[in-house]
């Protein structure tokens, strides 16, 4: 005995056949269903494309390798990726400033001087959010103010 794939319902009749297998309508909630077909791709074809994806293979490559949509294998990798790896938090104190604040700021100032000034800096590690080099700017008013 089958159960509805929607609601858990033992109620159902049979309504037609999909493909040589039998096709099911519930009664409650009027889905129809194939208890036997199976969505998806097996466990192995998944750790395939992320074996190919890490090796530096193209979405589309794996998607062709594999034969399925590019789609599906942007899922996998997303999921795989999701059930384990959990994203690392920053050590320390981070400042963040948006460069369009920055233009603002150094542009609202009365006196343009300072030959050097810090603007923005590196992050070396991008997941982490370690700062380890910097950027001088070097200003200039080339305005005749």
């Amino acid at each position: 005995m089958y159960a509805c794939k929607k609601c858990g319902s033992f109620r159902y009749v049979k309504a037609g056949l999909v493909k040589g297998e039998q096709r099911y309508k519930c009664k409650d909630c009027d889905c129809q269903f194939v208890p036997t077909r199976h969505k998806g791709r097996s466990a192995n074809t998944k750790i395939l494309a992320l074996f190919l994806y890490i090796s530096g293979l193209s979405l589309r490559r794996i998607a062709v390798a594999v034969k399925t949509d590019v789609h599906a294998v942007y899922r996998w990798i997303l999921e795989y990726g999701r059930a384990n790896y959990e994203k690392p938090e920053p050590q320390g104190d981070a400042v963040i400033v948006e460069l369009d604040e920055m233009w603002h700021y150094l542009h609202s100032k009365k006196h343009k001087c300072g030959f050097g000034k810090l603007i923005a800096a590196i992050p070396v590690n991008l997941s982490t959010g370690n700062v380890e080099g910097e950027i001088k700017l070097h200003l200039r008013d080339f305005t005749n103010g």
